[in-house]
C-alpha cells in the first residue's frame, strides 16, 4: 500500500502521559475520531486496528518511560485507508519484521500479525535528532 499519510484528509494529534491510563484514552480517542470522520465500528478492520493501537501504547508505557514520559499519538484516514503511530523519545527502533517472522514476541508480534493479516504496512521512523521513534501502522478500509 503507498498511501502517502499527507494525502490523507483526517487528523487527529494526541498528547499523553506514559502512564497505564493512555492506553484507553487513545483507544476511545481514537474510537471518537473514527466515529466522527464516518468510519463504521463495526468495519471489519476497527477491532483489530484499536488492538495493535493498545498493543503499541502499552509498549511505549512498557518500554520508554524512563525516557519518555509522554508520548504522541497520531491518527489519520481517508474513505480507504487508517494510519495511526504511536512516538515516544526512547531510541530504540524494535525491528517490526522479525516480530513477523517469528523470532518475536509478545505485543510487537501480536501488532504485526494484525497488520499483515489485515494487508497493512509498519514501519519504524527514527526521530531526526536519533532520540526517539514512530511506530506507524497504515491499513486498508
Amino acid at each position: 500500500m503507498s498511501t502517502h499519510l499527507a494525502a490523507l484528509p483526517y487528523r487527529h494529534v494526541l498528547t499523553l502521559p506514559a502512564m497505564p491510563s493512555a492506553v484507553r484514552t487513545a483507544r476511545e480517542t481514537a474510537e471518537l475520531a473514527l466515529n466522527e470522520w464516518g468510519v463504521s465500528p463495526r468495519h471489519p478492520t476497527i477491532g483489530p486496528a484499536l488492538l495493535i493501537l493498545s498493543e503499541l501504547v502499552t509498549n511505549s508505557i512498557r518500554h520508554a518511560v524512563a525516557l519518555s514520559p509522554q508520548m504522541t499519538v497520531i491518527f489519520a484516514a481517508s474513505e480507504d485507508c487508517l494510519a495511526f503511530a504511536v512516538h515516544d523519545r526512547h531510541p530504540y527502533q524494535p525491528p517490526l519484521y522479525g516480530a513477523a517472522t517469528g523470532t518475536g514476541r509478545g505485543g510487537l508480534a501480536t501488532v504485526m500479525e494484525l497488520t499483515l493479516g489485515l494487508g497493512g504496512t509498519a514501519v519504524v521512523r527514527g526521530d531526526a535528532d536519533g532520540r526517539g521513534k514512530s511506530i506507524w501502522i497504515t491499513l486498508p478500509l
